[in-house]
């Protein structure tokens, strides 16, 4: 087992890995932005090391400072958390090169299944069922880009090939419209992932999104670990997530889980990994993979009894699973809402001074935040504070349990959208479960008028 981790991260993510390196009896060396300087996990980590200003660019993108602060540790490994660097295959292979390892897939893997062309190639020949669409990248030639979407059938969706987190696609709903809606993303995926190739997909009118959770050695060991229903999602990302989804059966949850599984040994995978799909019509199709631990990683956590961060580590360092398939029983329902610092309905940024800071507790109650009284969230980074995680029996107590404990939940100074998350909780459609990955925009529309 490795002595020293260093973790390449901010926020609740870094503070969750130090907490699983404290566990696990392995000293944490925290890097943090002039920013960050105050940050809880700075001040309780073993070691801490400032690698820049502010600006992630010149801090937590900066993959020169981030090995250099851990050769001048002696740490052994290197966590990427979530966001950042933690699926860029190239800094994966850098931390490789300079003798660390890295807490993740292999780079060959992460490249693989980050090119979502790559991906849904890989996937088709592993057996796990995919979306419709076209087979690779589009070419130029207009005649096959319209044959193609005519065989797909209207609506289709445009694709970046090195797309994410909602950016770099387009729904087409007639022919004539189709080729400036490629150009147009070809364009924009060129300038923000520096790759301009794009795909095409069929547009799926109202799917849910569910993931299954996977964990993979080097031993040639894999198990999926449930799914998650993350439906709940304004522009693309994700608000509220939950474990079991509400009513799929357990022989479909099963049969896909056991092919994502079987495809993590056939792409010879290590670590944890969740693999997304759109399910509609008692369908699941594949639409990419996260070769990282994800910020809804807790409901799983907590419905399999499984510690995903510290199995992310133990696997790093070659141990084998300590659990079979078998082995991995779903226990009781878990919801988890994010806490952003933002205004509730507009989404408007609201970083500054936490005057207040109170959160619950209770049976069933988990808290992940990187916050305190007193603490200043800073302008330059993704606006989510922190998480409530609550575990029932039923997704019924599970429901009653986030209510209760959104009430307990005190924040002043900042805005944040709480509010939000009790209107959620009492929401008859949500409540109901199953609702769609489009639910969530309509919901919002409608209050507005």
């Amino acid at each position: 087992m490795f002595k020293k981790i260093l973790i390449a991260n901010r926020g609740e993510i870094a503070l969750r890995v130090q907490r699983a390196c404290r566990e696990m009896g392995i000293k944490a060396v925290m890097v943090y932005s002039e920013a960050d300087r105050d940050a809880k996990y700075v001040r309780l980590a073993d070691e801490s090391v400032c690698i820049g200003p502010a600006a992630s660019g010149q801090s937590y993108l900066s993959m020169p400072a981030i090995i250099s602060a851990a050769e001048v540790t002696d740490a052994e490994a290197i966590h990427p958390g979530y966001g950042f660097l933690s699926e860029n295959a190239d800094f994966a292979e850098r931390v490789e090169q300079s003798g660390f390892t890295f807490i993740g897939p292999s780079p060959e893997s992460i490249r693989l299944m980050g090119d979502k062309v790559s991906a849904k190639q890989a996937m088709i020949r592993a057996g796990v069922p995919c979306v419709p669409g076209s087979d690779g990248a589009l070419p130029d030639d207009p005649v096959i880009i319209k044959r193609t979407a005519k065989a797909v059938g209207y609506p289709v969706i445009i694709k970046a090939a090195g797309g994410g987190g909602g950016r770099g696609m387009r729904v087409v709903h007639t022919e004539a419209a189709l080729l400036h809606a490629v150009q147009t993303t070809k364009a924009e995926a060129g300038a923000a992932f520096g790759n301009p190739e794009v795909y095409m997909e069929k547009f799926l009118q109202n799917p849910r999104h569910i993931e299954i959770q996977v964990m993979a050695d080097t031993h040639r060991n894999a198990v999926y670990l449930g799914e998650r229903d993350c439906s709940m999602q304004r522009r693309h990302q994700k608000v509220i997530e939950e474990a079991p989804a509400p009513g799929i059966p357990r022989r479909l949850i099963e049969k896909i889980g056991e092919r994502c599984a079987a495809a993590c040994k056939k792409i010879g995978y290590r670590g944890a990994g969740t693999f997304e799909f759109l399910f509609e019509n008692g369908e699941f199709y594949f639409i990419e993979m996260n070769t990282r631990v994800q910020v809804e990683h807790p409901v799983t956590e907590w419905i399999t009894g499984v510690d995903i961060v510290r199995t992310q580590i133990a696997v790093a360092a070659g141990e084998k699973l300590p659990f079979t398939q078998r082995q991995i029983q779903l226990r009781g329902h878990a919801i988890e809402v994010r806490i952003n610092a933002e205004d509730a309905y507009k989404f408007t940024p609201s970083p500054g001074r936490i005057t207040t800071w109170h959160m619950p507790g209770g049976p069933g109650v988990r808290v992940d935040s990187h916050a305190y009284a007193n603490y200043f969230v800073p302008p330059n980074y993704d606006s989510m504070i922190g998480k409530i995680i609550v575990h029932g029996d039923t997704r019924e107590q599970a429901l009653a349990r986030m209510r209760t404990a959104l009430a307990e939940t005190v924040i002043e100074g900042i805005k944040t959208n709480i509010p939000l998350h009790r209107e959620l909780m009492v929401d008859a459609s949500f409540v109901t479960g199953g609702t769609n990955i489009h639910y969530l925009e309509e919901w919002l529309s409608q209050r507005e008028r």
